[in-house]
């Protein structure tokens, strides 16, 4: 959202062989809306290359709208989504980028497990109200006949 986040469009032409997308093709693509990868863009997550008011997005922004949404589905913030594809862009690579997603994949798999365990105590407390309720209602049939 703030223009401090944004990063600048790439000014070099792209080759001629690379792959092109609109914006409206992602997001078909993607099943997102284009103002979604609007807003993607405004978080510096893409940057498409502009013609004029139009918005020409590569591979890599198709690569990196891919990689976005797998983060979103693992419950990833924006923020580690963002640290783990600009460490990919850091000239110290593959080695770094998956290092920190691997910390990144091990925190969230923490808060999972702690979530798993708190629904299996709900969900045994719920069994056990069940069991008392029926047999409450078994009682009141039983009692009334």
């Amino acid at each position: 959202m703030s223009s401090s986040r944004r990063k600048p469009a790439a000014e070099a032409p792209a080759p001629a062989r690379e792959p092109h997308f609109t914006i409206s093709q992602l997001a078909s693509e993607f099943a997102l809306t284009t103002r979604a990868i609007r807003f993607y863009e405004d978080e510096g997550l893409v940057a498409p290359r502009r013609h004029g008011q139009a918005r020409i997005y590569g591979e890599r922004e198709r690569t990196r709208i891919k990689l976005i949404l797998r983060g979103k589905r693992l419950g990833l913030t924006l923020a580690e989504i963002r640290e783990i594809l600009d460490l990919y862009d850091s000239r110290e690579g593959d080695r770094r980028q998956l290092m920190r997603f691997l910390e990144v994949l091990d925190h969230r798999r923490r808060q999972l497990e702690v979530q798993r365990s708190d629904i299996d105590a709900l969900l045994d407390e719920i069994g056990g109200i069940e069991r008392d309720c029926r047999r409450r209602l078994k009682a009141s049939v039983d009692g009334a006949a």
